[in-house]
């Protein structure tokens, strides 16, 4: 197993849609939990990396987990070993650059 960097490259915030769906409104903001250039280790199991969102775990996971034991997502992105991926928060949703580590 490779060891996996998640690193957090974008984080968007639709107000149009937090006023119309949220609560709180478009003073929720965007997330909150994470930032920009922020990176966590994915060492093996299924063990989440410390001080990251529970609910983005669940969406990565799975090509975090398939990096890891060497999978490729070749020919549709430019390098091997790597992806790009979101969460399903559609209101603030934050972008991720998974790398599996030689």
């Amino acid at each position: 197993m490779k060891p996996v960097r998640i690193r957090v490259i974008a984080r968007h915030f639709y107000e149009a849609l937090a006023q119309s769906y949220l609560t709180d409104g478009k003073e929720v903001g965007p997330c909150p939990l994470l930032e920009i250039g922020q990176e966590f280790l994915y060492e093996g199991s299924a063990a989440m990396p410390e001080g990251f969102c529970p609910w983005a775990w669940i969406d990565v996971y799975r090509t975090v987990s398939a990096l890891s034991s060497g999978a490729t997502h070749k020919p549709w992105n430019n390098r091997d070993g790597q992806s790009i991926l979101c969460c399903t928060d559609g209101i603030r949703p934050v972008v991720f650059e998974i790398t599996a580590l030689d």
